[in-house]
């Protein structure tokens, strides 16, 4: 069942003077090996934290460098949650969460989606009395 769905669009040369202006944003926003790209590709990983903050709903919880976007062999993206928000993810019942960003021209993009499962129940029974 999708419990949260999260959507983020970056400028990209905006984002890159920002980085510029405040060099500190690169650690605080992005785990050791995210550091290491170019800027276009940490604007659609921003856009993805972004995304998925708002699939989960809010940032309580959730630490930006405990969330780290990496490829899966087939090249598409995925998140890789560590520490405290990969905890926060697993008590809100996700089990599941679907990723696709994407950069052209000046512009980011991440689509995130939130999956949970749900316990199935018996329906109510009427009382025969």
């Amino acid at each position: 069942m999708i419990v949260g769905i999260g959507v983020d669009l970056v400028d990209v040369p905006r984002f890159e003077q920002q980085l510029a202006r405040t060099p500190r944003l690169l650690a605080r926003l992005f785990a050791p090996a995210e550091r290491l790209l170019k800027p276009r590709s940490l604007a659609a990983r921003y856009a993805a934290k972004e995304a998925l903050i708002k699939a989960l709903g809010g940032s309580d919880g959730v630490y930006w460098t405990d969330i780290e976007v990496t490829p899966e062999p087939s090249g598409r993206p995925a998140f890789t949650l560590s520490g405290e928000t990969a905890a926060t993810v697993s008590a809100r019942g996700i089990t599941a969460l679907h990723l696709s960003m994407s950069h052209d021209a000046a512009l980011a993009t991440a689509y995130v989606i939130a999956e949970a499962h749900t316990v199935a129940t018996e329906p109510a029974r009427e009382d025969p009395a």
